[in-house]
């Protein structure tokens, strides 16, 4: 049997971190430059095509879109990093606690799992707008709490195959705490998955962001945002397609770039991948 090839990066891994190196970049130029003042209105530009001065052509209020796009980078990010941040601080825990606990402890903190995955963050969304009103924030609590359940199942999953291994059981009856255990053995080990959880989440974190801002519920006018710019095309969707797509596009980088770094991260820390 030959030997595993160690340190080889697929493309999957490399395309992905291009295309979310993209987003990034594109987020940290627009707290340095703009081609324009995203919010400022000129009723004299507006519907304008591809410029020298407008690349992407302006919207219906003669707002330069290719400055939308970059601020609205920096939104999607924003939202995307303190979701996921709180799913996984929240669900990483959750999970290691359930696969380390006695039995009847693990099936109730997964059953309260269970009824949080089913319900909709879509929902959850429209709650929370309705009692502290809809805004980032809203969204990213929303997008935060429907996602906790997923790093809950997979630190559990982790958690039980470590728990099963010599070590552990070494460390066990050497009188180790529990908490000990799992700071030592469970954490380092399970990092790979939670990281991996991280970029699939993200992607879901974008996509879960521009459909609220779309309906309403996520980030408000004036803050430049992707699915604010779909909603706002809908009207001239046939006579200007292209509000909609550049938008979507940048949306579909973004949410592609996060999965496909996901696969190849995976692949990359998960040994059970590794081509033989």
């Amino acid at each position: 049997m030959s030997t595993p090839l160690k340190g080889r990066t697929s493309p999957t891994l490399v395309v992905g971190a291009v295309l979310v190196g993209l987003v990034v970049a594109a987020a940290l130029l627009s707290f340095a430059w703009t081609p324009h003042d995203p919010l400022k209105v000129e009723s004299t530009a507006r519907l304008l095509g591809p410029t020298g001065d407008y690349w992407f052509g302006t919207d219906k209020f003669g707002r330069d879109v290719f400055s939308q796009i970059l601020v609205g980078a920096r939104t999607t990010l924003y939202v995307g990093v303190i979701a996921v941040g709180v799913a996984a601080v929240v669900g990483t825990p959750l999970g290691m606690l359930a696969g380390m606990s006695k039995r009847w402890l693990g099936e109730f903190v997964m059953r309260v799992n269970d009824l949080v995955l089913a319900f909709p963050a879509l929902l959850l969304a429209i709650m929370l707008g309705a009692v502290y009103g809809a805004s980032t924030v809203t969204a990213m609590i929303a997008i935060g709490i429907a996602t906790i359940p997923s790093f809950a199942r997979v630190a559990r999953s982790g958690t039980l195959q470590v728990m099963s291994t010599e070590y552990v059981l070494a460390a066990r009856s050497a009188g180790r705490s529990r908490l000990w255990i799992a700071r030592r053995h469970v954490l380092p080990n399970i990092g790979g998955l939670v990281i991996v959880q991280c970029s699939v989440s993200f992607a879901i974190a974008v996509l879960a962001e521009a459909a609220l801002s779309f309906l309403g519920f996520g980030t408000r006018p004036p803050t430049p945002s992707w699915g604010r710019m779909l909603q706002e095309s809908q009207e001239l969707l046939t006579v200007h397609p292209r509000l909609a797509i550049v938008p979507g596009l940048a949306i579909a980088v973004a949410v592609l770039g996060f999965n496909l770094l996901g696969d190849g991260l995976r692949d990359r820390l998960d040994p059970r991948l590794e081509r033989r």
